[in-house]
């Protein structure tokens, strides 16, 4: 009996060490996945930006421009939906895939808003967006509550904004704005606690648990994107 109790206190340990081991390890891999799409955004966006030729076709080919709009919704709910029966290195190319995508569609903002304008913006969101994700990582409130109302915030700003492509009132973009950028704000901060929680269950580093990071990667990156749009209508200086 005193054999067994050994045993499965050195097993008990042994895991312990091993989750210990596996939660730092896959946290950077949420940030460094996060960052790298991040990068690949802002480059595939500019390249756009600079090339007539591509942009002429963006906005000219009514076809071209809802097919990258649809692309970009598609794959992420493919991702999100199929993560279970795709490899690691699929689900990371569709990533890729659609950081790029993004970036074509992104690339408008070079055309309202002053180069100088966006760069000072994304660095307010990279510290709002970090400060945010501290929040939310080192607190132990439990925040499902909050993220359950940013979600139903989200729904509203969503349907607030088709409505307003028909109004066409820049009042209510602007409310829209305000909004959007505490909602976003409030899913970072839920949304870093959520990814924090599961990989702390995760026994090691295999790849299904890589895979729940590169979804973390996913949420949090397109927090930032949103919230770098909804801080750049309100503080970016137009052209």
């Amino acid at each position: 009996m005193e054999n067994q109790e050994l045993n499965y206190g050195n097993h008990y340990a042994e895991r312990q060490w091993e989750v210990t081991e596996a939660f730092p390890k896959l946290m950077r891999k949420v940030y460094v996945w996060m960052a790298l799409a991040l990068c690949i955004t802002g480059m595939t966006a500019f390249y756009v930006a600079t090339s007539p030729t591509l942009l002429t076709a963006i906005l000219t080919n009514k076809v071209l421009f809802w097919g990258l709009m649809i692309a970009e919704l598609g794959l992420v709910v493919a991702v999100s939906a199929a993560i279970n029966r795709l490899s690691l290195l699929t689900a990371t190319l569709l990533f890729i895939l659609y950081s790029v995508i993004n970036g074509a569609t992104m690339s408008m903002i070079f055309l309202i808003y002053e180069v100088s304008s966006i760069a000072t913006v994304f660095f307010i969101t990279a510290g709002t967006f970090g400060a945010m994700a501290l929040i939310g990582y080192t607190t132990k409130k439990d925040l499902s509550t909050i993220g359950r109302i940013m979600f139903m915030a989200l729904i509203g700003i969503i349907i607030a904004t088709v409505v307003n492509i028909f109004l066409k009132s820049d009042g209510l973009t602007m409310i829209i704005s305000y909004i959007g950028v505490i909602v976003f704000m409030g899913l970072t901060v839920w949304d870093s606690q959520k990814i924090k929680q599961m990989l702390m269950q995760a026994p090691d580093t295999s790849e299904a648990f890589q895979k729940v990071a590169l979804l973390g990667s996913i949420s949090l990156y397109l927090d930032f994107i949103n919230l770098f749009l909804y801080l750049l209508r309100i503080f970016g200086s137009r052209k």
